[in-house]
């Protein structure tokens, strides 16, 4: 079994086949619990250069006394030779130096920059300017977006968006007035938000301030090897699918749009379904239409860009949406998927390599698995 890495304790992570090497005993003296990373999670990151990992951990050459960032595109070590750390701080107290060539410690810098611009996105009344952000942050404008998307999958006038969107669906929610919810949410003139309502939400702000009412939803149950599914879509793309329900689940989750029996106008779009769920992999030609809070779109898109055959902890899925310390948040909305197989939560497991949990029971999630050739641990 992996030992796991105390990923935020500001000490050595561990040493490979150090026999002083103790898991328990070096938890117990940092006083750390939060094991979110094994020993080889940490080198496959090194070894893909992984700039997710970047910000999480250091690693050190004991050959050269230098420690790098996990995507340093200097030539790749012996595992041997190789030890982890959580911080350039603590490679340093080891008697490691600084790489010259990736910087190591810009990459906390980074983390510092991208946590103050999210802070002034969150606060501001509109879209701030990448201009602004990258003075804030001490950055120039190209090199501030990189590490933006690097961090969020998103640019930072996408997320500023996201984020603006997300504030006016809620205050559609809460009350009729439409005009007034749009310019609290931050928006110039109400048709700004008609314009982006239908790229984002497919429907109009009043619809979506009356729970979906106006809107038409074609349904219809599909066989599968797994059983039943519900399949529903609008005209953008499929917005829920779930094994077993049926009109009531649907009634229950849009109960103001008008669910339509799909029949033979569903029958192409059902059969791409069913292929993807018996033979699970690349499945992005299917449209979607589906919606959340900015955060949750972010852990979707990252789903999705999971390889079929490979899965994720919850922790990577935090860290590569920019929120490494958010790892109950990257489960919930994991859990929130309202895709079922299109959007591959189940290709999410616990940091142990043990399943965890799938809204749609265990037993799918491992059948799945099997059929990508994942492993997990039982």
């Amino acid at each position: 079994m992996a030992k796991h890495l105390p990923a935020f304790c500001p000490q050595v992570f561990s040493t490979r086949g150090d026999p002083a090497y103790d898991e328990s005993a070096l938890v117990a003296r940092l006083g750390c619990a939060n094991m979110d990373m094994t020993q080889d999670a940490a080198w496959q990151a090194v070894t893909a250069r992984d700039r997710r990992a970047d910000g999480r951990f250091v690693f050190a050459v004991a050959t050269t006394g230098i420690y790098c960032r996990p995507s340093c595109p200097a030539r790749r070590p012996k595992r041997d030779n190789t030890r982890f750390f959580a911080d350039g701080a603590a490679a340093r107290d080891a008697g490691f130096r600084a790489c010259l060539r990736c910087a190591p410690d810009d990459a906390s810098r980074d983390e510092q920059a991208i946590a103050r611009a999210l802070t002034l996105i969150h606060a501001a009344d509109g879209v701030p300017t990448l201009a602004d952000l990258a003075i804030a942050t001490g950055y120039s404008a190209t090199h501030f977006q990189r590490i933006f998307v690097r961090a969020t999958g998103l640019s930072p006038a996408a997320y500023a968006r996201a984020r603006r969107m997300e504030r006016a669906r809620d205050a559609l929610v809460q009350t009729d007035r439409v005009t007034e919810a749009l310019y609290d949410a931050g928006f110039a003139a109400p048709s700004r938000f008609y314009a982006a309502a239908g790229e984002r939400l497919g429907m109009t702000p009043s619809a979506w301030a009356q729970g979906g009412k106006g809107v038409t939803i074609r349904w219809t149950m599909v066989a599968t090897s797994f059983g039943p599914m519900v399949l529903a879509a609008t005209d953008k793309g499929v917005c829920r699918l779930a094994f077993g329900g049926g009109r009531e689940d649907l009634a229950e989750r849009f109960p103001h749009a008008t669910l339509v029996d799909g029949g033979a106008a569903m029958a192409h779009l059902a059969a791409q379904v069913v292929a993807a769920v018996e033979s699970p992999g690349d499945s992005l030609a299917i449209p979607l239409d589906v919606r959340g809070t900015a955060f949750q779109e972010a852990v979707w898109r990252e789903l999705q860009r999971i390889p079929s055959g490979e899965t994720r902890s919850y922790a990577q899925i935090a860290a590569a949406v920019g929120r490494p310390k958010a790892t109950r948040a990257a489960g919930t909305a994991n859990g929130a998927n309202p895709v079922a197989v299109l959007i591959p939560c189940h290709r999410v497991i616990r940091g142990d390599g043990s399943p965890g949990g799938y809204a749609w029971g265990l037993d799918i999630k491992a059948e799945l698995l099997a059929r990508e050739g994942a492993y997990t641990k039982e």
